[in-house]
């Protein structure tokens, strides 16, 4: 597995394997209008392109070098509250699961965290998400829920999960 840098030529690669995982990961707990509406506003080329030239915002592609394809991919945002990074989406598509991918996107994150002097990993996960489970054996825990306004009448409602860094 690699982790490589997106730029912005890589905006439509992201945006195929969130629409990939999406169908998966939530087929079964969003409405397709919803799944559609989340998609093209937190994937549009203009959001993701702005998250970019945020200095403290970071995308990485997923490769599986045995396999030379990408297959997710991470997002997130050091320094987004005091000593603590957001990790805001990792995904992966649904024939990666199982191989680890996941679990080394997470250790790489906690290793990048940790070299910016944040000692605080914070996320949300839909209440519903099967995905929770694989937070919390990576060392996660909910410490709160809520429920946020998106617009256009959804909500998201989640758990609020942390990750503390022990140096």
């Amino acid at each position: 597995m690699k982790l490589i840098q997106a730029t912005a030529g890589d905006i439509p690669m992201i945006q195929e394997l969130a629409r990939r995982s999406w169908e998966n990961a939530y087929a079964e707990i969003l409405s397709q209008e919803q799944m559609d509406y989340m998609l093209s506003e937190m994937y549009s080329e203009k959001e993701i392109g702005t998250q970019l030239h945020n200095p403290n915002y970071h995308y990485y592609l997923i490769q599986d070098t045995d396999h030379d394809a990408y297959e997710g991919f991470i997002g997130y945002e050091l320094h987004y509250e005091e000593k603590t990074t957001k990790l805001h989406r990792i995904y992966l598509i649904p024939e990666s699961k199982g191989k680890g991918l996941g679990k080394r996107a997470l250790e790489f994150l906690t290793e990048k965290v940790d070299e910016s002097g944040d000692s605080r990993i914070i996320l949300n996960v839909n209440k519903f998400n099967a995905a929770r489970n694989f937070y919390e054996a990576q060392g996660y825990r909910v410490y709160d829920e809520g429920v946020f306004d998106i617009g256009n009448g959804f909500v998201m409602d989640d758990y609020l999960m942390e990750f503390l860094i022990h140096k």
